[in-house]
């Protein structure tokens, strides 16, 4: 009889086990990251998760990267910085035939969480599915696809969750010098986004803010580990490539990049003004096309700084150089008898050049490398306007 009562008893154990293990094997979560694209807004790569579902078949990947094209007035409420980004799901099969098709590599991330966290993960995800909770504000930095999955894992797992940090502590790289890793085969793009974005993103990232970048998460997702509920294991129990394509070459540049059009632009100004002070002319027709561009631009800073919600477009002292003001020098110089005031301003820009320059100097502000040449324009022509225009044309109050 105790015998019998012994094989019962292991014949129970077994049983609580078996379906232990099943419970245990519900769903299988993992982060999937996707390799940068061709074209700019794929340039820094994309994060979802994926839930499989091994009691009903079902596979799904949630992405917080999606956005309405039909939202009204898309274009205004992207450029202020407004638009509500959201997260969307789909088949696993359909996530993968569209990077296959856009040949963008993806690795899947496999994690060991416990049976109450992946409920929990899931719950989570589900509940922000709904249409009352999908939408959020999107900010390229702080709250985008690849930062709602780490904050989803810190609020899962709380204090379980270590990052181990410590092991890049000293890499010290800013947000510039992050996205910049990503942009530099695109020149043209890499200077429209320095102009853009200003000094707020020259302060380096700590090893959490890194994360806003999928390949980053992806590497903090690998060193990460769980503590507290078992022994310590790794956060990422399994790693697969699902698609391997080449990644584009970071080091290849075309032979139109701003690089040597501005040096190009600086050297026909040095030029012009050599001819200028050789006869005596001051050739103004190339200035007034100069100060038109920078005043353009010099809006378009503004109104990004004071006129949006974009948490990165603050503080630009790309202003200095390219101010709004310049757009109304450029329509002054018109005039046959220049306005007093034009001299003056012409060395009020002197100064706010050469400001800029010592910004960069300091490291308040890093500036796009090939700027260097136009900032030595702006500093040669308002120089020589300054000093010989009331030689070559009248000044009147």
């Amino acid at each position: 009889m105790i015998a019998k009562n012994k094989v019962l008893g292991l014949i129970i154990f077994l049983l609580f086990m078996s379906l232990g293990s099943v419970q245990a094997q519900l769903y299988r979560i993992s982060l999937l990251t996707c390799d940068p694209g061709d074209e700019l807004y794929m340039a820094y790569g994309h994060s979802a998760i994926r839930v499989f579902d091994n009691v009903n078949g079902t596979d799904y990947v949630f992405n917080y990267g999606t956005f309405n094209f039909n939202t009204p007035n898309f274009y205004g409420k992207f450029a202020g910085g407004k638009l509500d980004y959201m997260l969307s799901v789909s088949t696993y099969a359909d996530f993968i035939t569209t990077y296959a098709g856009e040949k963008r590599a993806i690795r899947e991330q496999v994690l060991d969480l416990n049976t109450e966290q992946e409920q929990y993960m899931v719950e989570f995800l589900q509940v922000n599915y709904l249409p009352e909770r999908r939408y959020y504000r999107y900010d390229f930095f702080f709250d985008n696809c690849a930062t709602r999955i780490r904050d989803a894992m810190d609020l899962v797992l709380g204090d379980q969750l270590i990052w181990n940090d410590e092991q890049v502590q000293e890499r010290e790289k800013t947000f510039r010098d992050l996205i910049d890793e990503y942009v530099l085969r695109m020149p043209w793009a890499d200077l429209g986004i320095d102009l853009a974005l200003g000094a707020v993103i020259d302060r380096v990232a700590s090893p959490q803010e890194e994360q806003f970048l999928p390949d980053y998460m992806e590497e903090a997702f690998a060193r990460a580990e769980i503590q507290g509920d078992g022994p310590t294991r790794p956060l990422v129990k399994e790693t697969n490539v699902i698609l391997d394509f080449p990644k584009p070459e970071q080091g290849v540049i075309g032979a139109f990049n701003p690089y040597w059009l501005f040096w190009l632009v600086a050297v026909l100004f040095s030029v012009i003004t050599y001819i200028g002070f050789k006869r005596k002319k001051l050739f103004i027709g190339f200035d007034i096309a100069l100060f038109s561009i920078l005043g353009i631009l010099g809006i378009v800073i503004f109104l990004l700084w004071f006129a949006t919600d974009h948490s990165a477009t603050k503080w630009n002292w790309n202003i200095l150089w390219a101010f709004p003001g310049h757009l109304f020098l450029a329509i002054a110089l018109f005039s046959k008898n220049l306005k007093l005031w034009v001299r003056k301003y012409l060395l009020a820009a002197l100064i706010l050049a050469d400001a800029a320059v010592v910004f960069w100097i300091l490291g308040w502000q890093s500036f796009h490398p090939s700027l260097i040449p136009i900032l030595l324009v702006i500093i040669l022509r308002t120089n020589y306007l300054y000093y010989n225009i009331s030689k070559y044309k009248p000044l009147k109050a």
